[in-house]
């Protein structure tokens, strides 16, 4: 079982999608990066080169400048998007609760995805958040099982 709900093809922060699996009720969440490094002071390899040796190295053969041209105008144009805040890097974080109690909201997450990227439909944020999904149940059932274990120790304090 897995998530049925799929993030948008737009997404925002705060948004969210959920399931239910096993009791447990799974909400993964787009939580705005905070760390404000641009693309291309995150990525190795963002810029385009014709040197064998940059991260960027677009590779030999024939119309190597076209290709060039064509790898320097797209990195551009995702610089621009990026600057007019067009899309932004996000984490997907997974909140598990049971019974409308929230047992856990920080053990799943992934960060440093982008979220609305152009010529992106964000896809890839729905699966990162059911790849996340068994980690998110684990640190649930683990949960559970601590305070089901506190409780009796806690009622016969009472």
């Amino acid at each position: 079982m897995a998530f049925r709900e799929r993030f948008d093809c737009y997404v925002c922060e705060g948004d969210s999608i959920a399931c239910e699996i096993d009791g447990f009720r799974v909400t993964a969440r787009i939580v705005r990066d905070d760390c404000m490094d641009a693309p291309d002071q995150r990525q190795d390899g963002f810029w385009p080169s014709l040197y064998i040796n940059d991260p960027g190295f677009i590779g030999p053969g024939n119309n190597f400048r076209e290709r060039l041209a064509k790898a320097q105008a797209e990195a551009e144009a995702v610089m621009e998007a990026w600057r007019r805040d067009e899309w932004f890097y996000c984490g997907i974080v997974l909140a598990i609760e049971c019974e409308g109690v929230e047992l856990d909201s920080t053990q799943a997450s992934l960060w440093g995805i982008e979220a609305n990227y152009p010529g992106s439909d964000n896809a890839y944020l729905s699966e990162v958040a059911g790849e996340l999904l068994p980690d998110a149940l684990a640190a649930g059932r683990t949960a559970l099982t601590r305070l089901m274990a506190s409780a009796p120790a806690q009622a016969s304090r009472g």
